[in-house]
């Protein structure tokens, strides 16, 4: 197959454009073909039905395609006599194939299973994501909020990292891991590498047979060779897909900050950083010498892919079937690298609250509204200690790219460049103005207490949205009562909720889960990832919990269980290796937020 691709590669050419003329002949050919005869009749549909090829009323009007003869038009009513009516054929063909699972969102929609379909091929049940692409070029990001986002919505999904293998594997120990092993034409490197690509290949398979639904092959995948040798492999697995995902980056900047970010990885770890950063440029110029782009081939297969271009600028995308792979897709043309702030936080301590009832539309207590008084002044000091520091961090990184790391032998840096980097405080200060001028969006619910919460943000300074989605669960017919009511009243209700939160469902007209309300959150998740500016999140406990569990990448078993306590706050900042989290709690009798921890995740 791969003999045939590279002959007719160069052969390849636009196709010839047909005439109306050729169009037209065509279309009268496929109407002889696919509609050799029908009826135009009143009789009702069982009729027809009961006796197909008999004309039971003297008024029915047969007709056939122009210009044939009525002996044509005889030969076709008794070849229709032997041959099964086309309806039926197509009813068999739906019979065979409607046994799919490709729709299937966990705790909305439940497949009728019965014995006979328990031992049928299961289609689009699993997933596996190929990574393809160069080095440096966002692959892992890419990798790491595919797998937060689908494990959120309880796609159980798993990362399989073939450099990790690399780094242990003793057949691949045994050669230098510097730049040359990752030359084409290192014919044993070559080979220690694809076989560490099906032995990874193996074990992922191994994990989605034993219960994994999305399983994602972390590698470069760069030749249409490899990308081969993976794909006859799954060939073997009729249950599973295959997406492959291609990360493209054109973009100089990002891929300046990538490679050095790659001194602090495994490969360079205690390394000089000069002689780390030399080898690496090296790996990659080996890497583009044998690279091929997704694209002819895939094509030419049918394989469906997806090419992301400087992390979701361009997406191109060919061939999508199926539901995980079509989620997956949707996902990934909604993000972006931009530096920002996202703070989530409870509403403000409400009337019930006090009392301890659940649900309702209680306004905010007088505790309620001093916090949201301290929340408007805490949020604005923070937009701009993060501009300070923003401002700064692209003003060093531009200072980077002018003077790039010297060997460790040389000096750090000439007194003219550090009198230069004196010189541009006024520039930072400059930028970070402009920083904390841009556009900060808050978000809250429709209830009450969320939008007093934020009644202290000026209108005029902040874009605030009131959103239903954000809406607290509901708790159904329980609504308004306590959790000792609950477990007083209805005791059985009360220990399936303590037995499976995040399945259990509240009785009565609107009843929610966890589960439903993540999925109610979905659309909120992809505007979270497609905005670029900095928002507010003021919303409540069990919405909170389901938020932080999608930023924090918190497990189906933690999430429903996580403390999340009332007047604490948030801060999240995205970065390209993870989230840093810093959490701030509310002191009533200062009037002030102090750090609780800080942590990256």
């Amino acid at each position: 197959m791969l003999s045939n691709y590279y002959r007719n590669r160069k052969k390849k050419s636009l196709p010839v454009l047909k005439t109306d003329k050729d169009l037209e002949a065509e279309g009268l050919a496929r109407l002889s073909i696919d509609l050799p005869s029908f009826r135009v009749t009143d009789e009702p549909d069982s009729a027809l039905t009961s006796s197909p090829t008999t004309n039971t009323r003297p008024n029915s009007v047969v007709a056939s395609p122009s210009g044939s003869s009525s002996a044509a038009a005889a030969a076709a009513s008794a070849a229709s006599a032997q041959t099964p009516p086309r309806r039926d054929r197509l009813d068999d063909h739906l019979l065979v194939n409607r046994h799919s699972v490709g729709f299937d969102v966990p705790g909305a929609v439940h497949t009728i299973m019965t014995p006979k379909l328990r031992t049928e091929r299961q289609i689009d049940s699993k997933l596996v994501v190929v990574m393809v692409g160069l080095p440096a070029r966002g692959k892992s990001y890419i990798v790491k909020k595919l797998r937060r986002y689908l494990n959120w919505l309880q796609y159980e999904t798993r990362v399989f990292n073939v450099g990790n293998l690399r780094r242990v594997n003793k057949s691949s120990q045994q050669l230098d891991q510097d730049a040359t092993f990752f030359d084409p034409d290192n014919k044993d490197g070559s080979k220690i590498r694809d076989k560490l690509a099906l032995m990874v290949l193996d074990e992922l398979i191994d994990w989605l047979k034993s219960g994994g639904r999305v399983a994602i092959h972390d590698a470069t995948n760069s030749t249409v060779q490899r990308r081969k040798l993976l794909i006859d492999r799954l060939a073997r697995e009729p249950e599973i897909k295959v997406l492959l995902l291609e990360s493209v980056c054109t973009d100089t900047d990002v891929l300046e900050r990538n490679f050095r970010l790659k001194l602090s990885g495994p490969d360079y770890k205690d390394k000089d950083p000069a002689k780390a950063l030399s080898d690496f440029r090296h790996r990659v110029a080996n890497y583009e010498r044998a690279y091929e782009p997704v694209g002819d081939w895939e094509e030419e297969n049918d394989i469906q892919y997806c090419k992301l271009v400087n992390v979701g600028k361009k997406v191109i995308a060919h061939n999508i079937s199926g539901y995980l792979s079509g989620q997956c897709i949707f996902y990934l043309m909604n993000f972006n690298l931009a530096e920002r702030q996202i703070f989530v936080t409870r509403h403000g301590e409400s009337e019930d609250n006090l009392a301890g009832r659940i649900g309702g539309d209680a306004p905010l207590s007088a505790k309620g509204r001093k916090f949201s008084k301290c929340l408007a002044r805490f949020v604005k000091e923070r937009r701009i200690a993060f501009a300070l520091d923003l401002a700064r961090r692209k003003i060093e990184q531009e200072q980077e790219s002018k003077y790039p790391l010297k060997d460790s032998d040389e000096e750090e840096i000439s007194p003219e460049e550090e009198f230069e980097r004196y010189r541009t405080e006024k520039k930072v200060k400059a930028r970070a103005e402009a920083i904390s001028n841009s556009q900060f969006t808050i978000w809250t619910s429709m209830l009450k207490r969320s939008m007093q919460t934020a009644e202290s943000f000026d209108p005029d300074e902040y874009d605030i949205k009131h959103i239903r989605f954000l809406n607290e669960i509901n708790s159904g017919s329980r609504e308004g009562m306590t959790y000792e009511e609950i477990k007083e009243q209805h005791p059985s209700e009360f220990k399936a909720r303590q037995d499976d939160k995040l399945y259990y469902r509240y009785p009565g007209m609107g009843g929610e889960s966890y589960i439903d309300v993540i999925h109610r959150l979905q659309s909120m998740i992809i505007e979270l990832e497609r905005m670029n500016q900095s928002c507010l999140i003021v919303t409540h406990r069990v919405v909170l919990r389901i938020l932080l569990g999608y930023l924090l990448e918190w497990s189906q078993t933690q999430m429903p269980h996580m403390l999340v306590p009332i007047h604490t706050v948030y801060e999240l900042r995205p970065k390209p290796y993870g989230v840093e989290l810093t959490s701030w709690t509310w002191d009533e009798e200062t009037d002030s937020f102090t750090v609780l921890n800080e942590t990256t995740r």
